[in-house]
């Protein structure tokens, strides 16, 4: 029985020669997220808080990019097991066009209603005093992060097509050596330098983060269009913006739903956010503190998740069995899901350190490690879960991907969220508790939609 659920050494080799680097460059990324946030709490609570609330509206944007580019993803990685560079090529001119697009539109609705959405965090307990103060950090933390927009989006057109085409070590490096500079860049500005840099506290790990999102998407740029001989299908990519009018349709039919999706699941986690915020300013602290190391630690489920996709996708543009898709399809979600039991417990382990770390009071502290021990028991179902919606999204299932995704979040989570955050007076890591506990009932739909099998389908035909 269990011969079914594991693999090889080849097997396991295969599965991290491509999981790996996208593990390491998440896990380099988040880690010097990590330590951008704690520079930004040394400098005060409310700062902290301004600069989360911010960056969760990013997460939005950010999703909307992913959700974009996936689309068109799940037929490169399917092109490029079929050695198909035509298509390849015709795939990363959609992605580059759907992000600029993007890219404008999130702008305006940042300029135009960027207060408005950041004051909707401000509902609880707080002083007017502090609501203020947090609001105007956050607007100042804002205006600089529009900048970092643009690159963000042209950056992840180039990552994920060189992920898709088997390049995985490329936006590796680049990720690393962007998160280095973005690094060295906070310690200098968030603090400056006495006599050189007068400290600029929030906007200076603003400033930082976008410098370094234009280093990582310099270096994805040079390397691809200089290295054209491996990668032929980025030669005459801009020469025109023609996509075939049958390919670009499929896309669509197939993308829409990942991008509405990612939209949604993302202004869910949101919503969510805000609901949790109604507990006053110490929450939106606390989740932020929690959030920060429980990113650092999902990277290995993000990564494994990735990883399903591109390889199961290849098997499939490839015109593999049915019956060996879904033995790699097992064997992968298996390993997703042990691994992340091994992560879970050491984010447990590390639960009660990590937020002694802030310059915050006792009390944040103590509902932020309760907050990540939650998330440190969930961690597998996560795991699971995620693997589940890359395996869906790999054989075309988007619209499957989208009431397994995003739909749950608005339709189960979002209203259990709204109505105990309303309408009972159930403390936070309660109302926390019940809210992320509804993923178990997602791994049981998810698996009924693994063992249905209509995700195996070959695009690339």
């Amino acid at each position: 029985m269990l011969r079914r659920f594991i693999g090889d050494k080849a097997f396991y080799k295969m599965a991290l020669s491509v999981a790996l680097p996208i593990m390491i460059q998440n896990a380099i990324t988040n880690f010097v997220s990590l330590l951008d946030n704690i520079m930004v709490g040394q400098v005060g609570t409310l700062q902290m808080s301004g600069v989360s609330i911010v960056n969760q509206l990013m997460f939005v944007f950010n999703l909307c990019i992913f959700g974009a580019i996936s689309g068109a993803g799940i037929f490169t990685a399917q092109f490029a097991g079929s050695k198909d560079d035509e298509g390849v090529r015709h795939t990363f001119r959609f992605k580059i066009l759907i992000c600029l697009g993007l890219t404008v539109l999130g702008v305006g609705l940042f300029l135009a209603f960027g207060d408005q959405f950041v004051s909707l965090y401000l509902q609880g307990d707080a002083t007017p005093e502090d609501a203020a103060a947090t609001l105007e950090y956050a607007r100042g933390y804002l205006q600089v992060m529009l900048f970092g927009l643009l690159p963000f989006a042209i950056s992840s057109a180039y990552a994920g097509t060189l992920r898709e085409t088997g390049q995985t070590v490329v936006p590796m490096a680049a990720g690393i050596t962007a998160v280095l500079v973005n690094l060295v860049l906070n310690a200098l500005l968030i603090f400056g330098v006495e006599g050189f840099i007068a400290p600029m506290g929030v906007q200076g790990a603003a400033v930082a983060t976008v410098l370094a999102r234009y280093v990582e998407l310099a270096i994805n740029v040079v390397w691809l269009h200089t290295h054209s001989k491996t990668n032929p299908y980025i030669k005459g990519a801009y020469r025109s913006l023609y996509i075939p009018r049958g390919l670009l349709r499929r896309i669509c039919i197939k993308g829409l739903p990942l991008l509405v999706n990612e939209a949604l699941w993302s202004f869910g986690m949101a919503v969510l956010n805000q609901c949790y915020s109604t507990r006053g300013l110490d929450v939106v602290a606390a989740t932020n503190i929690s959030s920060t190391i429980w990113n650092l630690f999902s990277v290995s489920f993000m990564a494994l998740g990735s990883a399903v996709g591109i390889i199961v996708g290849q098997m499939l543009g490839a015109g593999r069995s049915a019956e060996e898709v879904r033995d790699t399809d097992r064997k992968l979600i298996a390993f997703a899901v042990l691994s992340c039991g091994i992560f879970g417990t050491l984010l447990w382990a590390v639960s009660r350190v990590f937020p002694q770390i802030y310059n915050t009071t006792e009390q944040v502290r103590q509902l932020a490690t309760a907050l990540i021990c939650v998330g440190a028991v969930l961690m597998p179902f996560n795991a699971f879960t995620n693997a589940t919606y890359f395996t869906l999204r790999s054989g075309g299932q988007t619209m499957v991907t989208f009431l397994f995704d995003s739909c749950f979040v608005w339709a189960v989570c979002v209203p259990v969220a709204f109505c105990l955050s309303r309408f009972t007076g159930l403390s936070i890591l309660p109302l926390y508790i019940i809210c992320q506990g509804l993923e178990l009932i997602k791994c049981v739909l998810g698996a009924w939609m693994l063992k249905k099998g209509a995700w195996i389908q070959n695009l690339a035909q």
